[in-house]
């Protein structure tokens, strides 16, 4: 028969087992209250980076359409011409404000098949791939033949869910995704950073059948026009240290490249991208690591414009990207 000294060490292990499962307990409720608290944390400086980015960039719209106003020097208030980047330093948070004309990238409804090959090899794809590509690009915008059906209306058509290609011009520069021998990889690329462009940021519908945008314009574009890499490099590296916004510096440039140099301009004309990357205060003054990244295809209507419309701005489309 169980003595008294045998209930109280049963009672008090009972007891000790019972405080040290409701130490788990509680240790996995803190646990999970820390986890949803900075969760919870992130996601309003998620979204206050959001609407800081956005309104970035809708200022950075409106320095644009200030352009002309200038200082008792003449010197431009707002916006230069062809300026590449506009950084705004809110009470919140600093925002760097990336203004990509879509006279950067090459148009892909009139690329001819040597600059597509170019373009392609310029992104690393090899040969093989790059050639099956660019007769996929001419075969989606060349209208249809009844007595020769095309060879990549069979590809098309076995994709789950079947289609044929347009056999006209690009109307989305998503349908770039859907040609034969193309990847997600290949169109994106790694546009947050540049260290590898895609093929989205240089083909675009909008984009330029003439003359690029020599601050903007990406290496394999440089290339594709006609570059030598070296001096797509060389001059990259230069706008880097310091931008083309003098129409006498293109000049310059122009010269030491012979005919190819007739392929560069400066800015854009009415189509542009505007990409604004937003990173908030921390109390101490630091700026947080989170970075969010918002974009916008913005249509300008500057005075005297070709298309005759009113002085404004429309915005096509929002990019978000976190």
């Amino acid at each position: 028969m169980p003595t008294r000294t045998d209930r109280r060490g049963s009672a008090l292990l009972t007891v000790l087992w019972l405080t040290a499962a409701l130490s788990v307990i509680g240790l996995a409720v803190a646990n999970n209250v820390r986890a949803e608290t900075e969760r919870t944390s992130t996601g309003v400086d998620d979204a206050r980076d959001y609407f800081i980015a956005r309104g970035a960039i809708e200022r950075a719209i409106l320095h644009m359409e200030w352009r002309g106003i200038t200082d008792p020097n003449g010197q431009p208030l707002y916006y230069v011409h062809g300026q590449p980047v506009m950084d705004f330093d809110f009470p919140s948070a600093k925002v760097e404000v990336d203004i990509i004309p879509e006279s950067s990238k090459l148009n892909i409804n009139g690329a001819t098949p040597q600059e597509l090959l170019r373009l392609l090899g310029g992104l690393g794809v090899p040969i093989d791939r790059a050639t099956l590509i660019t007769s996929a690009i001419l075969d989606w915008r060349t209208p249809p033949d009844p007595l020769h059906p095309s060879e990549f209306d069979a590809f098309y058509l076995n994709q789950t869910p079947s289609f044929l290609p347009r056999h006209a011009s690009f109307q989305q520069n998503e349908e770039i995704l859907q040609l034969d021998g193309m990847t997600p990889g290949l169109y994106y690329g790694d546009s947050l950073d540049n260290t590898q462009p895609g093929l989205r940021d240089c083909l675009s519908v909008y984009g330029s059948a003439g003359a690029v945008d020599v601050n903007t314009a990406q290496i394999p574009t440089l290339e594709a026009i006609g570059l030598a890499p070296e001096d797509a490099r060389a001059i990259v590296q230069r706008r880097t240290i310091q931008p083309f916004l003098d129409y006498k510096q293109l000049a310059l440039i122009q010269t030491e490249l012979g005919p190819v140099g007739a392929r560069l301009t400066i800015g854009g004309v009415s189509m542009f991208t505007f990409r604004a990357t937003a990173r908030l205060k921390q109390p101490d003054g630091k700026l947080s690591d989170m970075r969010r990244t918002l974009g916008a295809l913005v249509q300008m209507n500057f005075p005297g414009n070709s298309r005759k419309l009113p002085p404004g701005y429309q915005i096509l489309r929002w990019f978000d990207r976190t």
